[in-house]
C-alpha cells in the first residue's frame, strides 16, 4: 500500500468516525447514547471470541463497532432505506430468497421492538441486517455469475482443442466501502446508484430489463407456429401472431393492419427485428427469424440479466477515448466520453479459435507487417498441407526458416520430415509470410501486447465483411476499415503521420510506429446491449458463453 493511499484511507476512516459520532452521539438522547455504547461493548466481546464471520468483523472494525441498522427504540433510517431499496429493485426475482428474507427481517425487527427487545436481541438483529445488506450489495456490485466456476469451464474446453480466455475485472467498490460511502454521503440510495456502472449504456439496458419484466407480468407468450417461409404479399394464418409479437417487442408501430396478409408495414417491422437480432435483414421470415421471434420472455430476461452482470466486470471507460470490440456483434466502435466516433465491421475468431475477452492498450502501429505464423496454426493446418505437398507453403507465399535467430537458414518444405513435428511441444522452425498484398495481415496491424497474442489487423479477404455472421479468424480481429483506424491514430498521436504512412504502405518495408498516446482497447462479449441510438440489440451466443455462465449463476 502506498503512503498516499494509506493517508487517504486514514482520512476516510477519520471522516466516518466523525460522521458516526455526529449521527449517534451529538444529537442523541441519553438512552440512545447508552444503547450505542452498550451495543459496541457486546460487539467487541463477540468478535473477541474465536471463530465468527470475517465480513462482520471487517465491517464493524471499519465502523468503529457502532451499530448502524438498529437504535435503542427502533430500526435506524439506514435500515429502513435498505429495506425500501430491496423492495423497489425491479431487476431481480421478487419471489426469490433475497426479497423474502428482506420482508421477513423487516417484520421481525418491528416485532422485536414492539415486544421490548433485549440488548442481545438488538445486536443479533444488527448482524442479521448486515448479512442481508451484504447479499444485496454483492448482487448490485458483482451480479450473479460465478467467475471462478466459469473459468474452470473455459479451462475444460482445452479438452476439445478450444483455448478460450475471458479476463473479468472486479468492480472497485465492495460492500464495506459502499456502506462507508452511504454513511459519509447520508444516503444509501445514492451510494448504490453511484456504484453502478456508468459505461456501456448500463442504465438503458437495465430499463429494458424492467420493461421485459413488466411484459412478463401479463403472462408468458406461446410459440408462434411455423410451417413455411413468409414473404411480403403472402397470406398465412400465423401472420397476426407475428404482427402482435413484433408489436409487443416494439418493432411494429404506426400501423393498424390486422389481416392475415403480410404487408409492407409488417415487412419494415420484420427487417427492424432482424437487424436488432443480428440476422440478415431481408424481411423474409424463415426458420432463423422465427426462432428469434419465439424466444420466450424468460429467455430474453435471462440474457438481459446476464449481460448486465457482464458489464459490472468490465473496466469503466467514462471519459477516455477507447476502442470497443463486441465479439457477438462483430463490430468495433471508437468511443469518446460515451459517444461513438467511428464504427466498423470486424471478423473475429471461430468457435474453435475464440477471440479472448480482455482489456489492454494499443501501443504500436505496424506498417507492412510480417505474419509470423503461430505454432498452433503451423501444427494444425500447415504441417498437414506439407505432408500432402512439400511445396504447399511456397504456393501460399510462406517462408520456412530453420530457427528464430539471425543465422536461421531458409529451407524448403521437402527438407524436413514434418510428421515428427505434428504434435511436439517445441517446434524449431519459423514460418513467416513477408509483407505484400497477399499477406494474411494485410498492410497494417495494431498491437496491444497480451498473453493471448491477438491484435487488430487488415486483411485481403474483404468479402467476409459482407456476411452477417463473421467468425472466421484464428482469434485476431480483422478490420473492415484498417485505413480509417490508421487515420484515427494519426489524428490523436504525433508519432503517426497519415500521409507518410500511406506512402510507406505503397512499398513493402516493415516499420513499427510506437504510439505516444496509448489507446485502451476493450474486447467484450455482450449478447444483449443498447446501441448508440438507444435501441435494444440481441446477438447469437456464438461461443456458447451464455449457456455456460447460466450454469454458474448465484440465486437471490
Amino acid at each position: 500500500m502506498t503512503m498516499q493511499r494509506s493517508n487517504r484511507l486514514s482520512e476516510t476512516r477519520a471522516a466516518i468516525a466523525a460522521v458516526l459520532f455526529a449521527l449517534f452521539f451529538s444529537y442523541a438522547h441519553a438512552s440512545e447514547i447508552a444503547y450505542q455504547e452498550s451495543a459496541s461493548e457486546v460487539m467487541l466481546e463477540r468478535f473477541a471470541a474465536p471463530g465468527g464471520e470475517p465480513f462482520l468483523k471487517t465491517l464493524y472494525t471499519q465502523l468503529y463497532f457502532v451499530p448502524v441498522w438498529t437504535k435503542d427504540e427502533g430500526l435506524s433510517a439506514l435500515a429502513q432505506a435498505l429495506f425500501a431499496k430491496i423492495g423497489s429493485d425491479r431487476t431481480f426475482d421478487h419471489s426469490g430468497t433475497l426479497k423474502q428474507e428482506s420482508l421477513a427481517l423487516q417484520a421481525k425487527g418491528e416485532a422485536l421492538y414492539e415486544s421490548g427487545a433485549s440488548l442481545g436481541e438488538k445486536v443479533d438483529l444488527e448482524f442479521e441486517i448486515s448479512r442481508l445488506y451484504r447479499r444485496y450489495a454483492e448482487y448490485v456490485l458483482y451480479g450473479s455469475i460465478n467467475w471462478g466456476a466459469f473459468g474452470a469451464q473455459l479451462h475444460n474446453l482445452k479438452g476439445e482443442g478450444i483455448h478460450a480466455g475471458w479476463v473479468p475485472y472486479k468492480p472497485q467498490a465492495d460492500p464495506v466501502t459502499l456502506l462507508q460511502e452511504a454513511i459519509l454521503e447520508g444516503s444509501l440510495e445514492d451510494a448504490f446508484e453511484g456504484a453502478e456502472p456508468k459505461s456501456y449504456r448500463y442504465d438503458a439496458l437495465r430499463e429494458k430489463l424492467i420493461g421485459h419484466l413488466e411484459l412478463q407480468e401479463r403472462g408468458e407468450w406461446a410459440p408462434i407456429p411455423y410451417t413455411r417461409v413468409i414473404k411480403r404479399g403472402t397470406e398465412q394464418e400465423n401472420v397476426p401472431l407475428v404482427r402482435e409479437r413484433l408489436r409487443l417487442l416494439g418493432d411494429y408501430k404506426g400501423c393498424a393492419e390486422e389481416s392475415t396478409r403480410y404487408d409492407g408495414c409488417m415487412e419494415a417491422a420484420v427487417k427492424a427485428f432482424q437487424a436488432r437480432h443480428g440476422l440478415e435483414s431481408d424481411g423474409v421470415i424463415g426458420p432463423q427469424t422465427m426462432q428469434a421471434l419465439n424466444m420466450t420472455l424468460q429467455e430474453r430476461i435471462d440474457i438481459l440479466r446476464l449481460n448486465l452482470d457482464r458489464i459490472k466486470w468490465l473496466i469503466p471507460r467514462c471519459t477516455t477515448r477507447h476502442i470497443v470490440i463486441n465479439i457477438p456483434a462483430f463490430m468495433l466502435a471508437i468511443e469518446h466520453s460515451g459517444a461513438v466516433e467511428r464504427q466498423m465491421k470486424v471478423v473475429i475468431g471461430k468457435r474453435k479459435n475464440p477471440t479472448p475477452v480482455f482489456s489492454d492498450v494499443v501501443e504500436t502501429v505496424v506498417l507492412n507487417p510480417n505474419w509470423n505464423v503461430p505454432k498452433s496454426i503451423i501444427q494444425k493446418e500447415m504441417i498437414p498441407k506439407l505432408l500432402r505437398n512439400p511445396g504447399a507453403m511456397r504456393k501460399e507465399g510462406i517462408h520456412i526458416y530453420s530457427g528464430w535467430g539471425r543465422d536461421a537458414r531458409r529451407i524448403g518444405g521437402g527438407e524436413v520430415n514434418w510428421a515428427n513435428y505434428r504434435y511436439t511441444k517445441n517446434l524449431p522452425f519459423r514460418f513467416v509470410q513477408p509483407p505484400g498484398d497477399d499477406n494474411a495481415l494485410g498492410k497494417v496491424k495494431f498491437l496491444f501486447p497480451n498473453p493471448f497474442t491477438v491484435y487488430m489487423h487488415d486483411t485481403p479477404a474483404k468479402s467476409l465483411f459482407d456476411r452477417s455472421s463473421r467468425a472466421f479468424s484464428h482469434g485476431c480481429i480483422r478490420l473492415e476499415q484498417p485505413m480509417e483506424m490508421l487515420r484515427f491514430f494519426a489524428q490523436n498521436d504525433p508519432n503517426v503521420d497519415y500521409e507518410k504512412a500511406l506512402k510507406r504502405l505503397e512499398g513493402s518495408r516493415n516499420e513499427h510506429l510506437k504510439l505516444e498516446q496509448q489507446v485502451p482497447v476493450d474486447i467484450v462479449y455482450l449478447t444483449a446491449f443498447v446501441d448508440y441510438n438507444g435501441t435494444l440489440q440481441f446477438r447469437p451466443d456464438i461461443y456458447l458463453y451464455d449457456r455456460m455462465q447460466r450454469e454458474t449463476l448465484r440465486e437471490w
